[in-house]
């Protein structure tokens, strides 16, 4: 019999702890990897194949953010791609609601309310707003602040505006 209330006793402890676990990586932070090099060399320096090695950075994903859609020029954010909503995609914003965002063939674009202009970091192999346009503000999952993995790359992840990109009005 007492084995039986320990197992049950461990059994709710490990619901409890999985439970809490789950609400705070759904509504506050979570830790995801990131994959590919478009974010070269924010994320993953030494990656050099499309689909990315051992050697892939995890980041912390904050979600505060969300709550009243806060952003700011040059944040890094992890949202669904606009084609496919299973996929996870990592950027950097370059352009908020209201911005004249410069694109590289020349085009000058204003970012619709309640969306934003992302692109990797690595312009030549980055599929991002250049390919699909600016991006709804709602299918964001969070913002990147820190590097968590590997040891050797932790740290804060920096906020970097591109200069000449955009005009605000």
């Amino acid at each position: 019999m007492g084995s039986r209330s320990f197992l049950w006793s461990l059994a709710k402890n490990y619901f409890t702890v999985g439970l809490i676990g789950l609400t705070i990586s759904d509504r506050y932070a979570s830790i995801v990897p990131v994959r590919g090099n478009s974010m070269s060399p924010t994320f993953n320096p030494q990656t050099s194949t499309f689909l990315g090695s051992s050697d892939d950075d995890y980041v912390l994903l904050e979600k505060f953010c969300l709550q009243k859609y806060k952003f700011s020029h040059g944040d890094v954010v992890v949202f669904s791609s606009p084609s496919n909503h299973k996929e996870k995609l990592i950027k950097r914003i370059i352009g908020l609601p209201g911005d004249w965002i410069g694109t590289h063939s020349h085009d000058v674009i204003k970012v619709p309310e309640g969306h934003c202009w992302v692109e990797g970091d690595n312009l030549l192999s980055s599929m991002d707003s250049k390919s699909f346009g600016p991006i709804p503000l709602g299918l964001i999952n969070g913002r990147v602040t820190h590097i968590v993995w590997p040891p050797p790359r932790m740290g804060g992840v920096e906020t970097r505006i591109p200069v000449g990109r955009f005009s605000s009005n």
